[in-house]
């Protein structure tokens, strides 16, 4: 069986499951959010009652992160109806905007977009905080009403998406009704070349398939090349699972799986038992494709799709308006330490918004020195308009306020997952995805630029 399929045979209570089976499962976290956490409840509350309790309040995480940073009342009320809901079931895991338990959630657009407007236990964007906060565990089936749920693959999870209604019915019961997922393998070999990062990885990969190449299908990434990776690379690839159409992405669990696993639990006192799937010998895959990371050059995801692949070197006619670095795929500390390399003692050329994916996150930014000054500082000392207000902000688009948001058409290049015409904002608006090294070149120059050039 492949890593996926050793998860939900695991998870059925079964020795084995073969791919296109339909089985029950049983799962072993739900998350939802401030988005679709309101529709969720409405349709626990419909289907099991009014009074009706969750199936383990040990086992759901909700965390507030999408629409939050906006003076948008409903947005601000769905934060609430999450909060009377935690209440009303205990529920531990919560990871509230404000630290008042019987408050509301208001924010003050006269403080400004770039000063913190949240309270201690704020956690920031759900899929970068879920690693942080201990809520990733190998071997485990992780569910959420996000479509990048699949991120947590990079910790040997069957992580994936689902809508309201399904995660209304997990919410009841613990169980899911899956097909099990035919298995795309990625085998990584050699070693990633300076001025290439993950990003480049996943968009050659989705380049090689298409934007809807591995619908309904896992992605399984391993090899000599996939160890190589540190676990914010290998979150990155296995957010952007999706974008090719994946069920899920997973790589295979080794000791810096376990070391990240094991710290965050210990910190955060989570569930730290668990148990990894490795590698059978036998393994029976629908696609095979080896990728020399060493081959790889910094890659630009082209409007509308995330498949429209093109390497940067080819693109340096393509005018830009905007640079973006955030969200749970490219606003990492990892992430914005590279994009400061490249900008370090510069001056970008367009307007250039970052936006830190956790609380956490902007500490480290602000706490990590470079001669004397914090990377937060090179940053803002550089032009970059920097927001102490970690969450999802202009990746989805989201209310017109929205720090970072296209209001108008205008071509952005980006460090977020998503490019289809109108995800960061105005339906006209074009989005280029590369990596934070990219967007910071690109940022310098006015125009798509292969980061390379200035290293």
């Amino acid at each position: 069986m492949t890593l996926t399929e050793k998860i939900l045979a695991r998870a059925a209570g079964r020795a084995n499951v073969e791919a296109g089976e339909n089985i029950w499962v049983n799962v072993d976290t739900l998350m939802t959010h401030d988005v679709c956490g309101p529709g969720t409840i409405g349709v626990f509350k419909r289907e099991f009652g009014a009074d009706a309790k969750v199936w383990d309040r040990e086992r759901i995480v909700i965390i507030p992160d999408h629409y939050i940073f906006t003076a948008d009342s409903r947005s601000n009320r769905n934060v609430d109806i999450l909060r009377d809901f935690v209440k009303e079931q205990n529920l531990p895991y919560f990871y509230d905007v404000i630290d008042d338990p019987d408050g509301n959630w208001v924010f003050d657009p006269s403080q400004g977009p770039l000063k913190k407007q949240y309270g201690s236990n704020y956690a920031g964007v759900c899929h970068t905080a879920l690693p942080q906060k201990g809520h990733t565990r190998p071997g485990e089936i992780l569910l959420g009403t996000d479509s990048h749920t699949c991120m947590a693959g990079a910790f040997n999870q069957f992580a994936t998406g689902i809508g309201n209604t399904d995660a209304g019915f997990v919410m009841g019961t613990g169980k899911i009704l899956l097909k099990v997922p035919e298995t795309m393998h990625f085998r990584l070999e050699g070693e990633i070349q300076p001025g290439v990062m993950a990003k480049d990885i996943i968009l050659h990969c989705i380049g090689e398939i298409g934007f809807d190449g591995a619908t309904y299908r896992a992605m399984q990434f391993d090899g000599p090349g996939a160890f190589s990776l540190s676990m914010d690379d290998r979150m990155t690839i296995a957010n952007m699972a999706i974008e090719a159409g994946g069920k899920n992405g997973i790589f295979e669990f080794d000791e810096k799986t376990q070391a990240m696993v094991d710290e965050r639990c210990k910190a955060n006192g989570t569930r730290s038992t668990y148990e990894p799937v490795e590698k059978d010998s036998d393994e029976k895959f629908v696609y095979d494709l080896v990728v020399d990371l060493s081959k790889l050059e910094p890659t630009v995801a082209c409007h509308p799709d995330p498949g429209n692949r093109k390497l940067a070197k080819e693109m340096s006619s393509t005018q830009l308006d905007r640079a973006y670095i955030g969200s749970c795929t490219g606003g990492k500390t990892s992430d914005f330490i590279e994009f400061a390399k490249v900008l370090k003692g510069k001056k970008v050329a367009i307007d250039t918004f970052g936006v830190p994916a956790t609380p956490e996150i902007v500490r480290d930014l602000q706490s990590t020195e470079w001669d004397g000054k914090s990377v937060w500082t090179i940053l803002q000392d550089a032009g970059v308009m920097m927001t102490e207000n970690a969450g999802c902000a202009a990746c989805l688009g989201g209310p017109v306020d929205t720090f970072g948001r296209m209001n108008s058409p205008m071509k952005c290049i980006s460090a977020t997952n998503r490019n289809f015409p109108g995800r960061m904002g105005h339906k006209e608006s074009q989005v280029f995805l590369a990596s934070p090294a990219t967007v910071a070149a690109s940022a310098l120059a006015g125009k798509i630029t292969d980061p390379r050039e200035y290293l």
